[in-house]
């Protein structure tokens, strides 16, 4: 159980919801009986908040829980994709859906695919949101070496398009590359070491990195590791704002898709 934001809506949604319900069953009608002069009593002001605040909560939590959820993206772990200040909506019903709080899968409607940008909660610290993109299947065996990334056996195509010229590491290599049926950009960092790795993916787990692939904390490193598939939140599809003091905001970015 993680105790967030999604817990803090649970947790008010039941409240208010059994302080509406108590009263509508128990104390108004109680009220009413011993009620005089004709006129229905005055209703507490804790019900009167309850009742007015229970379909607006149980709103958002319904959409937060299984329909998008939004993030912010705290890091330039996958530029050039998405940049530090990003607000992005994920998807939340692409790969099933979850019961909030206890992320137990209740209806499952797809699979996680090689190339999806993916929100997922850190295996070490569930109540941590990362933001990566999917390489590793379950079963793939998995290979990163001087900057190049073989998926079992086959080298994955990347060419060379360019000097980066956008919002932080300038200089940087972009490449473009295909993981799945979409290509997307990837960053190069000069004079910085490729941090290599070479392993299976256990049954039920997932690997994944950062676009900006010499500056990201990822499936690489013992403290992120494979991904367990419950801790999947969703799918990355669309950004709706940019606010990253002192370019904030950026206007061209709002609602690019994710790819």
């Amino acid at each position: 159980m993680v105790f967030d934001f999604s817990f803090v809506l649970v947790l008010a949604t039941a409240v208010t919801g059994l302080v509406w319900a108590a009263d509508a069953w128990y104390f108004k009608p109680r009220r009413l009986a011993v009620a005089t002069g004709g006129s229905p009593p005055p209703e507490p002001v804790l019900v009167e908040y309850s009742r007015s605040f229970f379909p607006i909560i149980l709103v958002v939590l319904l959409i937060r829980s299984f329909l998008f959820e939004p993030f912010r993206i705290p890091s330039d772990s996958m530029m050039p994709t998405l940049l530090d200040g990003d607000f992005i909506f994920v998807n939340k019903f692409t790969y099933g859906l979850r019961l909030p709080v206890v992320n137990s899968e209740v209806v499952r409607l797809g699979q996680p695919e090689r190339g999806d940008v993916v929100v997922f909660r850190l295996p070490s610290d569930p109540a941590t949101n990362y933001i990566k993109r999917l390489v590793g299947l379950p079963g793939d065996h998995i290979v990163v070496r001087d900057k190049q990334v073989w998926v079992n056996g086959e080298l994955q195509p990347v060419q060379l398009d360019g000097i980066y010229e956008g919002f932080g590491h300038t200089g940087a290599q972009v490449a473009v590359e295909r993981l799945g049926a979409t290509p997307h950009r990837v960053l190069y960092i000069p004079n910085r070491p490729s941090y290599d790795f070479d392993d299976v993916v256990p049954p039920g787990h997932f690997f994944l990195m950062g676009d900006n692939r010499d500056n990201s904390r990822d499936s690489r490193f013992p403290e992120v590791g494979f991904v367990p598939e419950d801790m999947i939140v969703g799918k990355a599809v669309v950004i709706w704002l940019n606010w990253n003091l002192p370019n904030a905001p950026i206007w061209s970015r709002i609602g690019d898709r994710i790819h």
